[in-house]
């Protein structure tokens, strides 16, 4: 009992403050961000918004219990269970035409609504990789810095061999070359 007790991790009570200067770095981005996201939201095509609108109503709860109501009174009525109301389609042939046509609106506008989230990511792919070439680009260019300073200093490593390579940009295109040929490679392998 004694060795749980002394292996036993302090939890803090109460969060950890925030790193000076982070928070306010991080709340400028996040503020950017939010402000980039509510403008494009309003330059939108008046279509986009409406397609937008649908596809959140039919992705919800109330959309089944709203479809859950309809189409179950259709189909008590049609039945002949709710004696007051006559039969207006026996056959349930104009239901499955009501539902068939719904579901060809409901697709185009899950499909519209689909393109504009894609070309969102696309932005947001594009960035991440814009931020990661200047973060690359900084690290190889600290890497330098440091290199010189310790040859300066006459400081030898066990990694001295791979520093030239790490001081070296990356160049992009040629590695989406080089994966987009060893995709083919493998892809055209028997």
């Amino acid at each position: 009992m004694l060795v749980n007790e002394q292996m036993r991790i302090p939890r803090p009570t109460k969060p950890s403050p925030k790193p000076p200067g982070l928070g306010t770095v991080l709340e400028r981005n996040i503020q950017a961000l939010q402000e980039r996201r509510t403008r494009e939201e309003a330059q939108a095509a008046f279509q986009e918004r409406l397609a937008q609108r649908i596809t959140r109503f039919t992705g919800s709860m109330g959309f089944v219990y709203l479809h859950l109501a309809v189409f179950g009174a259709w189909i008590l009525i049609n039945l002949g269970l709710i004696p007051s109301v006559g039969p207006f389609d026996p056959s349930f042939v104009i239901l499955a035409m009501v539902a068939s046509v719904e579901a060809i609106f409901l697709s185009t506008f899950v499909l519209i609504s689909q393109n504009r989230m894609a070309a969102a990511d696309a932005k947001r792919a594009e960035l991440d990789l814009q931020i990661s070439l200047l973060a690359e680009h900084e690290v190889t260019k600290l890497v330098a810095l440091v290199s010189a300073i310790a040859n300066r200093m006459g400081v030898k490593t066990d990694v001295d061999p791979e520093v030239e390579e790490l001081k070296q940009d990356v160049a992009p295109d040629v590695v989406l070359d080089e994966i987009e040929e060893t995709q083919t490679r493998e892809l055209g392998a028997p």
